[in-house]
């Protein structure tokens, strides 16, 4: 043991900075390497590449404000909670179906949902017929062109 000592007590320095490098290299390989997956929702055969809707603000601020939403695009609301959820179109411009799911499977479509006239009110509420923990909001008439029906299983990748 004291040989041992004798051989780490100078290089202590040494060994402690090689660790922290080693350390650091882990976390930048881990952060780049989740950097270039995105997170895929896929339903009956059909791959959407989603923008994720965690915090607070992202899931009040949802779709609101956006133009349009790309082809094969949505975005996905993950609650940490099984809830009943309420969706409105405030400040949408653009009609979507609203997708409801509790774990891996669709409970609740709202398909075609239209945003509402300038100057109106949005005062329709969306919310599932049970309680869910993700919420996906797609293209209106995704649901109908892919068949995707309340029953289906969901696939989440890199969520």
């Amino acid at each position: 043991m004291d040989k041992f000592l004798e051989i780490i007590r100078p290089n202590l320095k040494l060994i402690l900075g090689a660790l922290v490098v080693i350390f650091v290299i882990a976390v930048i390989i881990t952060i780049f390497a989740r950097l270039g997956k995105s997170t895929t929702v896929s339903m009956n055969n059909k791959t959407f590449k989603v923008t994720v809707a965690k915090t607070i603000e992202e899931k009040q601020k949802g779709l609101s404000g956006q133009k349009s939403l790309g082809q094969d695009k949505g975005m996905l609301f993950v609650f940490n909670e099984r809830g009943y959820y309420s969706f409105w179109m405030k400040d949408m411009k653009f009609p979507i179906d609203i997708i409801f799911i509790d774990g891996e499977t669709i409970v609740t479509i709202y398909k075609n949902i239209s945003n509402p006239p300038s100057g109106k009110n949005p005062s329709t509420v969306y919310q599932p017929k049970q309680a869910v923990d993700k919420v996906l909001e797609v293209n209106s008439g995704i649901s109908a062109k892919y068949n995707i029906k309340e029953g289906n299983k969901v696939e989440f990748k890199n969520l």
